[in-house]
């Protein structure tokens, strides 16, 4: 029984960095998943799939997963690359590419 400890990244559909930086334990899974023939679902006997833990920092998810004697490994997150420009540079009269339509 192993199990991964990530920070999530914010959704598509989110602007501002609300709802993140907490830690999550999943569970990695110990059965292969399975396509039902006649449906086409995919299905799993494994149950621990299902459980997802959250915590408020790295620490409390790390000393959680030793004190229950979970293999561990940490997932760190990665800082998002952002270029900061403005609409004001669309117009500028020494732009190096050419406006077009």
């Amino acid at each position: 029984m192993s199990a991964r400890i990530y920070s999530p990244a914010k959704t598509a559909m989110q602007s501002g960095k609300a709802k993140t930086g907490y830690w999550v334990l999943d569970f990695d899974p110990e059965l292969p998943r399975t396509i039902d023939p006649l449906m086409g679902y995919t299905s799993s006997g494994d149950m621990k799939s299902q459980i997802r833990l959250t915590f408020e920092t790295k620490e409390e998810a790390i000393a959680y997963a030793d004190k229950n004697g979970i293999a561990y490994r940490v997932e760190e997150p990665k800082e998002a690359r952002r270029r900061q420009i403005s609409y004001a540079d669309n117009f500028r009269y020494d732009r190096t590419t050419p406006w077009t339509h």
